[in-house]
């Protein structure tokens, strides 16, 4: 563990960054999805979309393509450029297919659990993928490896696919239903067969999926923007709760589950999504905008000499604190754009010099100067220590901190990899503590009301999951939802067979 000195002089223990979860840096993107039906070049198309989707997810990406007669597969490790070339698109033939990049919550980053997860059964191809988490997963592989299924992943997706071979004897729709009504948590996803195109919504609308069309062809994705690459025109999102069918007599929706109240992923508009998307019928880039308005509003009176953000997560909300206060903003770090991600470096130690490599300050422009930062979130915070620890090494004389969004004090478990309150710094410190932790002179985060007000809502009257904030979860469960669920506690069943572990471990 690791002492810092509060302001009021006790000693404060903090998480100690070669401890806690060494393969992770702040926070993580999830998955991206993405659908086409009736055009001649699908995988084409696809690919497109993918790459518009990249941000979601790093470590695989895959496209699944239906003729009518069959469906062919191409995945693999690492990103949508380096996984596809134009004779590997060639042999996707196909007129309708998903596509998806991953960003692992459930099951580790392998080749195995890579998506479109495609199985045969009877006489038909199936083909998915998903964006969310299961929060039920275990309970239900236990129960399916009971009946004697036999899995070849680790992911929450493919119990999904176990149910829905379950009762494919009733017709496809139906054993749609049927899954659907075995699964909890957050799921939006794209399935195909040989010649139908789905989409579905869990019934909470955690995760945001929409509809598209480009010349008589239809499209699904997680985000406008991969609309916006293929010069696809937006419909409409998909409905909380909504089967969509899409196939040879066009388009019909299923809503067999109970309305509730939604619960769209507010991090969703904070962090994941890009910011020309428009999600949950809103625009990204203009949402984070309002966020530094209302952070100049509940901060009236910091006094520094320099506004900035750290590229690319704080840009947005800078631009708008910048023009509530009627005042210059300046690139105060330079970002170097062909560097890896920090989160896949092998050590704390090394993951601090990537940090370095891939933010290089400015020295001539802070040297001396009262400098503001503008910031989306703070996760666990040694990446924030590093990069303020970067700016006092060139010259910073006062480091100032605004976080666009509230504390981060609960574990998400509906897709986000943040899954346990050890990830958390704000689970267990006060923001005096985090502040002398990471090295700021002063820290302030956005109020839950402010977060809400930049979306036109309240607290007595909003769409929004903030359990990552209040710990107010809209589907309970039962255990910790990690992403090495299934592993772990494989590994440890095996070493205790006479035990039965459904608890977090």
């Amino acid at each position: 563990m690791e002492t810092s000195l509060a302001s009021d002089g006790k000693i404060i223990t903090l998480p100690d960054p070669k401890i806690l979860v060494p393969f992770t840096a702040s926070k993580k993107e999830e998955c991206g999805i993405f659908g086409v039906f009736g055009h001649e070049d699908s995988a084409k198309l696809a690919y497109f979309g993918l790459y518009a989707l990249q941000h979601r997810g790093q470590e695989s990406a895959g496209i699944a393509v239906g003729d009518g007669h069959k469906i062919t597969t191409h995945k693999n490790m690492g990103l949508v450029h380096d996984i596809f070339s134009e004779r590997i698109l060639k042999n996707l033939k196909g007129y309708l297919g998903i596509g998806h990049v991953r960003y692992s919550t459930t099951g580790s980053s392998l080749l195995e659990n890579a998506q479109p997860f495609t199985v045969f059964h009877g006489d038909n191809h199936y083909a998915i993928g998903h964006n969310g988490n299961l929060v039920n997963a275990y309970e239900l592989r236990r129960d399916l490896e009971r009946q004697g299924a036999i899995f070849r992943s680790t992911m929450d997706t493919e119990v999904f696919m176990h149910l829905l071979a379950k009762n494919l004897v009733h017709g496809l729709e139906e054993a749609l239903v049927e899954a659907l009504r075995k699964v909890q948590g957050a799921y939006s996803l794209v399935m195909c067969t040989k010649d139908t195109l789905i989409g579905v919504r869990d019934p909470n609308g955690f995760r945001p999926l929409c509809l598209g069309e480009l010349n008589g062809s239809y499209v699904l994705a997680s985000e406008t923007c991969a609309f916006d690459l293929i010069e696809a025109t937006y419909i409409r999102d998909l409905e909380p709760g909504e089967i969509l069918i899409i196939d040879e007599d066009g388009l019909r929706s299923l809503f067999p589950f109970p309305k509730t109240h939604p619960s769209h992923c507010i991090f969703e508009f904070i962090y994941f999504a890009r910011p020309d998307s428009n999600i949950f019928n809103q625009n990204v880039y203009m949402f984070r905008k309002r966020l530094g308005a209302l952070m100049a509003k509940e901060n009236p009176s910091l006094d520094v000499d320099l506004l900035m953000p750290f590229p690319d997560s704080g840009n947005y909300a800078a631009l708008g604190y910048a023009q509530a206060k009627n005042i210059p903003i300046e690139m105060g770090v330079i970002r170097n754009h062909y560097v890896g991600r920090t989160f896949i470096q092998p050590s704390q130690a090394m993951r601090d010099f990537s940090v370095r490599v891939k933010l290089n300050p400015v020295r001539e422009l802070l040297r001396d100067k009262r400098v503001l930062l503008v910031e989306d979130s703070i996760i666990r915070g040694t990446t924030t220590r590093t990069r303020i620890n970067s700016l006092r090494q060139a010259g910073a004389k006062e480091v100032h901190m605004l976080v666009s969004c509230p504390p981060h004090r609960f574990p998400c478990p509906y897709g986000i990899d943040f899954s346990t309150k050890g990830e958390l710094i704000a689970a267990s410190h006060s923001v005096d503590e985090i502040r002398d932790f990471i090295g700021l002179d002063s820290l302030a985060y956005l109020s839950i009301e402010g977060l809400l007000e930049a979306a036109g809502a309240t607290l007595d009257n909003h769409p929004f999951c903030l359990a990552c904030f209040n710990g107010d979860y809209p589907v309970k469960f039962d255990c910790e939802v990690r992403k090495d669920c299934f592993e772990e506690k494989g590994r440890a069943r095996r070493a205790q067979p006479e035990k039965i572990y459904c608890e977090g471990v």
